[in-house]
């Protein structure tokens, strides 16, 4: 029989036991009576199977097999479990390659490459010869500051998350013991609020005055008058999910595609995109294919190319244009809708809303404290008037 004993100098159990005529301290290490209890049930199962040399019961083999190594090899050196065949440690390089590939069959596309740009920035700090278990909590840190040179809090963060999930991943399969990673915390997503900024329509309409493509201008509408993703959710645009008759179409958003709804959300064809879908429809030629946005790839660099408009129009480039035009919209549409119906367009919930986009404006302030009613300010929508030239044009080819 094996009998639990609190160690008098540091408070923690031990278990006592007999075994081939010689007495045993398993030093477990825990300071809780029920755990080290717990522990006392399996090893009494170890002796009584080791002294008749009968199988272990389930449920002591899969404690066994799932205990870490310090107890593990403390059960070896009493005589109650046989020594584990040592895995032979990979290469970190080899290790992110068999990681990646065995992703690759259970994440989408665009997971797959932020999973390898994050490998590209681990292997920019360490060698990729260097086996898996020589990276410690230092090298951890030095990833860390590495990682931190030069860049957004919110980027680091996302890319030191991703390589502390490699080396999670490392741990499941018995090739190092701990993860490295793991006393860096706070790693959560946050927005930066000191890179949102608020874009008014009317810089927008400079803007789309000197893009000479249709598709351009249409992604910049659908961006800050429908809030969409960009790039993600305009590559999966199609004719035929647009409702000319209802005012209403179809979105597809790959990144929420695993939700209930499965990514997929009905919004209004809102009176300031209109005109510029309009303006794309009237130009298709005969048998062109369902896509709305044919001429840029999902990873094409808009961004830079938004930029150059920009600055030709006159205007200073936005920061996260993209991202800032969404964000503008969820502020708009708050003003003026319920917010469950906010979300529901957007496609997030209410609470990512408020952490990540919805902002408070001066016209906010001023209609806390009573004051008459400003000029249309510059973030407030254009109606449909202005683009009655391209508005009124009817849409005969599809419906």
């Amino acid at each position: 029989m094996a009998s639990v004993v609190r160690e008098a100098k540091t408070g923690r159990y031990r278990i006592d036991f007999s075994l081939g005529g010689h007495r045993y301290a398993l030093r477990t290490g825990l300071k809780d009576r029920k755990k080290a209890e717990h522990i006392r049930l399996h090893v009494e199962e170890l002796i009584a199977a080791k002294t008749t040399r009968t199988p272990l019961a389930q449920g002591t083999a899969e404690w066994l097999a799932g205990l870490g190594d310090p107890l593990y090899s403390r059960l070896v050196a009493c005589g109650l479990a046989e020594p584990r065949e040592r895995k032979r440690v990979p290469k970190l390089g080899e290790f992110l390659a068999e990681h990646l590939q065995l992703r690759a069959a259970e994440v989408k596309p665009s997971t797959h490459i932020i999973l390898r740009q994050a490998a590209r920035w681990l292997l920019r700090s360490v060698d990729p010869n260097t086996p898996l278990d020589r990276i410690g909590p230092a090298d951890a840190d030095r990833i860390r500051a590495d990682l931190l040179r030069g860049r957004a809090k919110a980027t680091a963060n996302k890319w030191t998350r991703l390589i502390k999930e490699f080396f999670r991943a490392a741990c499941r399969r018995g090739y190092i013991a701990s993860n490295p990673f793991e006393h860096i915390k706070g790693l959560a997503v946050q927005g930066d609020p000191s890179r949102r900024k608020l874009i008014p329509a009317d810089e927008v309409r400079k803007v789309l005055d000197v893009i000479p493509c249709p598709q351009f201008r249409l992604i910049v509408a659908l961006a800050r008058w429908a809030g969409l993703r960009i790039p993600s959710e305009i590559a999966a645009l199609r004719w035929s999910d647009i409702d000319w008759a209802n005012h209403r179409m179809i979105i597809r958003s790959p990144k929420t595609a695993h939700h209930p709804d499965q990514g997929v959300r009905i919004i209004p064809i809102f009176a300031e995109v209109r005109p510029y879908l309009e303006e794309l429809w009237h130009q298709l030629p005969e048998g062109a294919p369902d896509q709305v946005i044919t001429r840029y790839k999902p990873d094409a660099n808009l961004r830079t190319q938004l930029n150059r408009y920009c600055l030709l129009a006159g205007v200073k480039p936005w920061p996260k244009p993209f991202q800032n035009m969404r964000a503008t919209r969820a502020t708009e549409l708050a003003d003026i809708f319920p917010s469950h119906t906010c979300a529901a367009w957007l496609g997030h919930s209410q609470a990512i809303a408020d952490q990540f986009y919805r902002s408070v404006t001066d016209e906010h302030f001023r209609k806390a404290a009573g004051l008459a009613e400003p000029p249309p300010s510059k973030t407030v929508s254009a109606t449909t008037d202005q683009f009655a030239p391209v508005h009124r044009r009817k849409a005969t080819r599809r419906n």
